[in-house]
């Protein structure tokens, strides 16, 4: 991964807002409903194009392909892979349903069209890698668009799930053990990261499983049995990593991307040692929602292995605010001063805008110009740090 020799780089956490139209054939396909897959291909080519040319415009360094040719970040696997169907019941987040109240204002959001992410399939037979058309295809069409001479942007990053979000969100229905579900997929998935990375491009793992499933599995149990999942997924993503370079890898780790209470979340103090043991060159990590804006003391407290980038999330995905660039530029700063090292420090958001079609909460126009705060921000930063 490229660091900032002389400037803070940009980036973002992966999901760009998709256009309605494509929106509304994603949630036709996950309902298993027919879709055209000609008019697919065609608004996936023109809504990628799109992307790639506002990162540029509004001064994304390390950009990608805002995950436009997937309904979400992980579902989009049953696609790829096969062993999938029936329906999961993924638990509602805790901090969300001990609050009656809150729970009916939001209740009107939940009637837009949106591909679900509390009802995926399940796994109902071994799981494999099946299709590796579809990965080929979006990393052909990504080069494509963002200059295979590596002009548009500095670097790009491609997006895979962890092997532990997808057995929690798509539940197992099939395996003996868990743990068993989260090894078959880590050697599933291996074939997405080596493509990823064998492709040129920074290989990005979405792990929001261990930060939030704290809150959603595993919230009736002692955080000793969520630690110990979170020990189960690193090493079923360091076995899928078996053949990557760590520093072609940065680990997303995040405690759900949606806006809310978020009292339930668990301590980075408490899990930041055991993400450290995944093979990878950095992580992504929310810094910017008022529920997790003092990360940089616990990076104090935890540094990261010294090794490792940091992507700070400094500009928040889940509210229309615009971040003043001096803001930005603080939390930059603060980043920085943690990790001992303002090279090591790229400017990010704490997760995604879309991360399933339909569900990003933040405006498509606020979306660039708070990326264009980001990217001002991390100017104003540099000129300061360096």
């Amino acid at each position: 991964m490229r660091r900032g020799e002389s400037r803070i780089l940009t980036t973002h956490a992966g999901s760009l807002p998709r256009p309605k139209a494509l929106v509304d054939l994603f949630v036709r396909k996950s309902r298993r409903e027919p879709v055209d897959d000609a008019a697919l291909a065609g608004a996936i080519e023109e809504a990628t194009r799109r992307v790639v040319e506002k990162q540029i415009e509004v001064g994304i360094d390390v950009g990608n392909d805002g995950e436009q040719p997937r309904e979400s970040f992980f579902t989009y696997v049953q696609h790829r892979m096969r062993g999938f169907g029936g329906q999961s019941q993924r638990p509602i987040m805790r901090d969300i349903v001990r609050y009656p109240s809150f729970l009916a204002l939001k209740l009107p959001d939940f009637s837009r069209a949106m591909v679900s992410l509390m009802n995926a399939p399940q796994a109902i037979a071994p799981v494999e890698y099946a299709d590796r058309a579809p990965v080929e295809r979006d990393l052909g069409a990504l080069r494509r668009l963002a200059g295979a001479d590596g002009s548009s942007f500095v670097e790009c990053f491609v997006t895979a799930p962890s092997p532990g979000i997808v057995a929690c969100a798509m539940e197992n229905a099939h395996y003996a053990s868990f743990d068993a579900y989260v090894v078959a997929l880590a050697d599933a998935l291996r074939v997405e990261y080596e493509a990823i990375v064998r492709a040129g491009f920074v290989l990005q793992i979405d792990a929001p499983d261990l930060a939030m499933e704290r809150h959603t599995r595993f919230a009736d149990r002692p955080l000793e049995d969520f630690l110990a999942f979170v020990d189960v997924v690193t090493a079923a993503i360091n076995r899928a990593l078996g053949n990557v370079p760590p520093d072609r890898v940065r680990l997303h780790v995040c405690w759900g991307n949606y806006e809310a209470p978020h009292d339930c979340d668990v301590a980075l103090d408490d899990i930041a040692d055991h993400l450290y043991g995944a093979r990878v060159g950095g992580i992504v990590l929310s810094m910017a929602n008022p529920r997790h804006a003092h990360e940089h003391r616990v990076l104090v407290r935890h540094p990261l292995p010294k090794d490792w980038l940091l992507v700070a999330g400094v500009v928040d995905p889940t509210t229309n605010y615009v971040e003043h660039p001096e803001v930005v530029a603080e939390r930059l700063e603060r980043a920085a001063a943690a990790v001992g090292d303002p090279r090591r420090v790229l400017a990010g958001t704490d997760c995604g805008f879309d991360t399933s079609a339909g569900l990003g909460e933040v405006a498509e126009e606020v979306v660039w110009e708070k990326l264009r705060a980001l990217a001002d921000g991390a100017r104003l930063a540099s000129a300061r740090l360096f």
